[in-house]
């Protein structure tokens, strides 16, 4: 049972509860702080990816040239 097994009636439930504790009024406030946080997670994911890709390449370059 994993997040993709909701399904609309799950969804429309989650959304009434969180209207219901929160209000109408602080939802758009959560949503972007949330979005914001989700985009800075993505961020810092790609860079430790690219970092990682990076250093493979530098070690793998540097024993070629060790090889040779």
């Amino acid at each position: 049972m994993g997040i993709g097994s909701i399904g609309l009636p799950g969804l429309i439930l989650i959304v009434l509860v969180l209207l219901l504790v929160f209000g109408p009024s602080k939802l758009p406030e959560i949503g972007k702080a949330f979005g914001s946080s989700l985009k800075e997670f993505k961020k810092a994911t790609n860079g430790l990816i690219s970092e990682d890709s990076n250093d493979s390449n530098s070690k793998k370059n540097n024993s070629d040239s060790n090889n040779q």
